[in-house]
């Protein structure tokens, strides 16, 4: 079988089943497991997927996804171009695991999803929440500043780790917000997660600098922390790392400690 994933979160599920061999070509921004990446063709970005390059590398399945925003004109082209193609639109960590499910069955090893549901399951076990449960904020982007909303795995993240999301209640999967929102919000910590940019470009001072903000506890006590978006961003094996940064997180806010100079975790 040939495979063409068109997302980071994709080419990972299927490496993660140990079908990294059936892949015969990736999106521009797949970088993980980076041996198996680095020699495979590129078609292009999530959201300038070049088709016919696609077509060129004759997929006996096109891994997309409908959780990028944009992505489905990729979708719309795939299909007149007539590949075969799924584009799952998970929203929760259930989400996720039926995602691992339905990749592996079409990839013909069924077998093998459950237990690797299972080892994320293991992972993603709620732990002994503090008695008052932090407030975290995370931001995808900074300018305007867009976060997680209710339908978001995120959600369900921070409670695995023991926080709360304080948009955890809008009927949306993110959304980008004001100063004054942030205001009313009050996070006691900030997470920044920024879509498509490198871990070691994170900056914690441009949430510091923000003038409107200097009275949120975030930004008074200096817990600005950084998780790649690799963790939390991407409906993968890997979010749970994503738990992991955030039970870190949530640890330090209940030993009082601020964030390292340069938002630390990883």
């Amino acid at each position: 079988m040939r495979v063409v994933a068109l997302t980071c979160s994709n080419t990972e599920i299927v490496c993660a089943l140990g079908c990294e061999d059936l892949l015969v070509g990736v999106d521009e921004h797949s970088d993980y497991p980076a041996d198996v990446v680095a020699r495979l063709p590129r078609v292009g970005p999530d959201l300038g997927i070049d088709i016919e390059r696609v077509a060129e590398l004759k997929p006996d399945l096109v891994l997309a996804s409908l959780t990028v925003p944009g992505h489905e004109h990729i979708v719309d082209a795939l299909r007149e171009k007539g590949l075969p193609f799924i584009a799952p639109e998970p929203t929760s960590i259930g989400d996720v695991f039926e995602d691992v499910r339905l990749i592996a069955d079409r990839l013909g090893v069924p077998e093998r999803a459950e237990p690797l549901v299972a080892r994320m399951r293991a992972e993603l076990t709620p732990a002994q929440a503090p008695a008052v449960r932090p407030k975290i904020l995370v931001e995808w982007w900074p300018r305007p500043v867009i976060v997680p909303g209710r339908d978001s795995w995120v959600n369900q993240l921070l409670d695995v780790a023991g926080a709360t999301n304080p948009l955890g209640e809008r009927d949306v999967k993110s959304t980008p917000i004001t100063d004054d929102e942030a205001v009313a919000m009050n996070p006691d910590a900030v997470v920044i997660s920024w879509c498509g940019v490198k871990r070691e470009k994170y900056r914690p001072s441009v949430v510091y600098e923000r003038e409107a903000w200097s009275n949120i506890p975030a930004v008074k006590c200096r817990r600005v922390y950084c998780v790649s978006e690799a963790y939390l961003g991407r409906p993968s094996p890997r979010l749970v790392d994503g738990a992991r940064a955030l039970r870190s997180i949530v640890a330090d806010l209940s030993a009082g400690r601020s964030a390292p100079v340069d938002g630390g975790v990883r």
